[in-house]
């Protein structure tokens, strides 16, 4: 085995804490698991709290397979000022009272509920999205001007949670529900909502509570992490076949040493379409997504060492 490399393979979900960001906690899993090989998948910005799916090992291969399609926040929105981030860690750039109908709940409730379609939306000018090869972020920290394409995006779900007229900010707040497509960015809905009403507004707080089919439920914090270290994987390793949500197919001893050299199998009882993939499982780890063709299954991915966190 080589150096940095702890024989650990799995998916895990980590509950970020707020003032961290997407890469420490990255770091926080290699120390605690002895695992160099350590990626995440939806990147959280450090404002932000909630699910992070990390892969461990082979598992980091999962994530570019994990469709995680939508993705669920619980946001607060502060209203009377535009930041140059459109959240609370940048610097205001546009000052508007907040008009007084935004403390008026009814009024608030309609005006979140409308959000719900398709749309075009600008992300912000302080993030990861590459313009000409360089992060934007990191033109705009350099006060180079960033102009960012729109993109479409889908908001599925917007629900007004609550109306907050004492936040620490000192600006009235809205409380929000939001299930939104890949790619969209709550602090844009932010910056837009103030906008639509002749103000300004940002993102004061944030928290992920789904990527996809994975939940607050299924995370460990950090502190349970780095306390118990590989002992809490038996319980809190994800199963990768659930959280693929594909087909599944456990193969025989014999299948598993054909899979492993790449050699084709039966179909069998998966029960998968002509193109479909599947997931090839033995002793209770994910060794294998394939591809079916005819009546065989092709090798796409293989995991050698198998990924862990396979329930019955």
């Amino acid at each position: 085995m080589r150096r940095g490399q702890s024989g650990i393979n799995c998916l895990l979900a980590v509950d970020k804490p707020v003032g961290m960001s997407s890469h420490d906690v990255v770091n926080h899993v290699r120390r605690a698991l002895g695992e160099r090989r350590v990626g995440h998948a939806g990147t959280l910005d450090p404002l932000a709290s909630g699910v992070l799916v990390v892969g461990v090992g082979q598992g980091t291969r999962l994530m570019g397979l994990l469709t995680a399609d939508t993705k669920s926040y619980v946001a607060r929105i502060a209203f009377g000022t535009q930041t140059t981030t459109d959240d609370a860690e940048g610097e205001p750039v546009l000052t508007l009272p907040a008009p007084e109908r935004v403390l008026d709940r009814t009024f608030a409730a309609g005006v979140v509920s409308s959000l719900v379609g398709e749309l075009d939306q600008v992300p912000p000018s302080f993030s990861a999205i590459s313009v000409g090869g360089v992060r934007a972020y990191d033109r705009a920290r350099k006060g180079e001007k960033v102009e960012l394409k729109s993109r479409h995006v889908t908001i599925a779900q917007a629900v007004l949670l609550d109306v907050v007229a004492d936040d620490p900010s000192g600006e009235p707040c809205w409380d929000c529900a939001f299930v939104v497509s890949k790619g969209t960015y709550v602090r844009s809905i932010a910056r837009d909502l103030g906008t639509s009403l002749g103000s300004a507004a940002h993102l004061v707080a944030l928290r992920r509570t789904a990527s996809g089919s994975v939940g607050l439920g299924d995370c460990v914090s950090l502190d349970e992490l780095e306390a118990k270290g590989p002992d809490v994987l038996a319980a809190a390793a994800l199963d990768p076949v659930a959280k693929l949500g594909l087909p599944r197919r456990e193969l025989s001893v014999q299948e598993a040493a054909d899979a492993a050299c790449g050699k084709p199998v039966a179909c069998g009882d998966a029960a998968v379409a002509e193109g479909g993939r599947v997931c090839l499982t033995h002793g209770g780890r994910l060794v294998g997504v394939w591809t079916r063709e005819g009546r065989r299954l092709r090798s796409e991915v293989n995991f050698p060492a198998g990924v862990m966190g396979v329930r019955p």
